[in-house]
């Protein structure tokens, strides 16, 4: 049975109890103090949208910020 969990320890107490679940033989420790990684917004979704849909947006957005300022 392979069922993998990420959890985050808020009470130090958590750690003791892991350790004896892992001298137990019930669960295994793979990574201690794991920090997962953010990537940046731009690496996230670097591709989403062709070059001429980013000038059709810029151009609507421009559009849409000079109306907004003629109110």
């Amino acid at each position: 049975m392979e069922n993998t969990m990420l959890i985050q320890v808020t009470n130090q107490k958590a750690v003791g109890l892991l350790r004896e679940l892992q001298e137990l033989h019930l669960i295994k420790v793979l990574k201690e103090n794991y920090t997962p990684e953010n990537p940046k917004l731009s690496d996230k979704y670097k591709g989403a949208i062709t070059k001429e849909q980013g000038g059709n947006l810029k151009e609507h957005i421009k559009q849409m910020r000079t109306e907004w300022n003629s109110i």
